[in-house]
């Protein structure tokens, strides 16, 4: 996996290693269990710490084995649930029976917040999407497909506001994203915790094999509308000015 990340800070590029063995489960279904290696971060390798190195994320199109406990694997976060989305976002175009020539499409209404919560130094991190799926292209012969999957605001987000001026729509939709974190750069009293709040989209493709289902390769562009307060109280109402940006996450998997 390979991924940008791009805010008001800097740019921040990674890439990492996943590898994987086939199994199945205790009901008969076929997973993919994946141990995580070789990070690197703004050319730097990263080491890792025994809880990350032995770690092991499941995941499935033939089954949802959930969110993995991401606690202890903080570096990895994002490789992880990035991981996780690709093969959700396959796994719900591949189940829902209406997909069958180039140019099919269908609207999932999901709306149900995801979570990216470590409880350490992310305290709160949701956001609540739609699913937008259009089979791109389908190339029978070579038993290829191109499978587009749009992550898009619903018309009423899920996702919970730590603090009412968090509801204020930030970008011309109502809000479906929302991260309140620890300052850990703080080196006072003031500031303890960074709350931003905005709108959030994806839009994934994925190459698919459509002799076995593997993932051959996939894309992810990952916008997010910010607005973000320095607060000096976990309850969000003693903030300062708010701050206005854009978050851009780019990522590939080959």
């Amino acid at each position: 996996m390979r991924g940008t990340n791009r805010d008001h800070s800097g740019t921040r590029v990674y890439e990492a290693q996943a590898t994987g063995v086939v199994k199945k489960n205790a009901g008969g279904k076929f997973i993919e269990e994946y141990a995580w290696s070789n990070l690197i971060v703004n050319s730097v390798p990263v080491a890792l710490s025994p809880a990350v190195t032995n770690f092991r994320q499941l995941v499935s199109l033939d089954t949802f084995e959930g969110v993995p406990d991401l606690s202890q694997v903080l570096p990895l976060i994002g490789p992880i649930t990035d991981l996780l989305t690709f093969y959700s976002d396959l796994r719900l175009a591949a189940t829902q029976g209406s997909l069958a020539h180039a140019g099919d499409h269908l609207y999932f209404k999901h709306g149900t917040p995801n979570s990216w919560a470590d409880g350490n130094y992310v305290l709160t991190g949701e956001d609540s999407i739609d699913f937008d799926i259009t089979l791109a292209a389908a190339d029978f012969p070579n038993q290829t497909a191109t499978v587009v999957v749009r992550h898009v605001v619903p018309a009423q987000p899920q996702i919970k506001f730590p603090a009412d001026w968090m509801r204020a729509p930030v970008s011309g939709t109502p809000n479906n994203w929302v991260q309140v974190s620890k300052n850990s750069d703080s080196k006072s009293d003031a500031d303890k915790y960074t709350a931003a709040v905005g709108k959030e989209t994806f839009d994934v493709e994925l190459k698919v094999s459509l002799a076995d289902g593997r993932i051959n390769s996939a894309t992810l562009d990952n916008p997010v509308e910010v607005l973000q307060l320095d607060c000096a109280d976990l309850a969000l109402t003693k903030c300062g000015n708010p701050v206005r940006y854009e978050i851009r996450r780019r990522i590939e998997i080959r």
